[in-house]
């Protein structure tokens, strides 16, 4: 895919991001983790709310995300106030995320910092977590 030119504005950047971010998702949905593979580097640190500890490296991930393969099944999903942030071969991706499956929605927020290297946006830093739920009135 086509990720950058060298007059590219902030804003073709941000949207080169964004379809790319959405096009994982899509595929995830699927059960197929190999769509945030393809677009992270080879230096990628991620974060799981899942994990103990950091996640370093396409390898690694590849290994977390193996016992994954055509497991997840997503209906649908909703990519909430996503916002970019462009600075020179940066790019820092934010949004919350609810998931929509058969056992009913969970809640994510999302943030994913690209960076651009040869004319390709690629994930450095994935870090996703559980949002924490709206307490009640009068709880603590």
């Amino acid at each position: 895919m086509s990720t950058q030119l060298p007059s590219q504005t902030p804003a073709d950047a941000a949207e080169v991001v964004l379809r790319l971010e959405r096009a994982a998702l899509d595929r995830w949905g699927k059960g197929d983790p190999e769509g945030f593979l393809e677009i992270s580097d080879a230096e990628v640190v991620y974060f799981d709310p899942l994990e103990p500890r950091r996640v370093d490296g396409i390898e690694a991930l590849r290994r977390r995300y193996g016992p994954l393969r055509g497991k997840i099944k997503i209906n649908r999903y909703e990519l909430i106030d996503p916002r970019v942030t462009v600075s020179a071969d940066l790019a820092l991706l934010t949004y919350n995320f609810v998931s929509h499956g058969d056992a009913g929605a969970m809640r994510w927020n999302a943030t994913e910092v690209y960076r651009c290297r040869e004319g390709q946006w690629r994930i450095i830093h994935s870090h996703w977590s559980l949002t924490q739920p709206k307490l009640q009135p009068g709880c603590k």
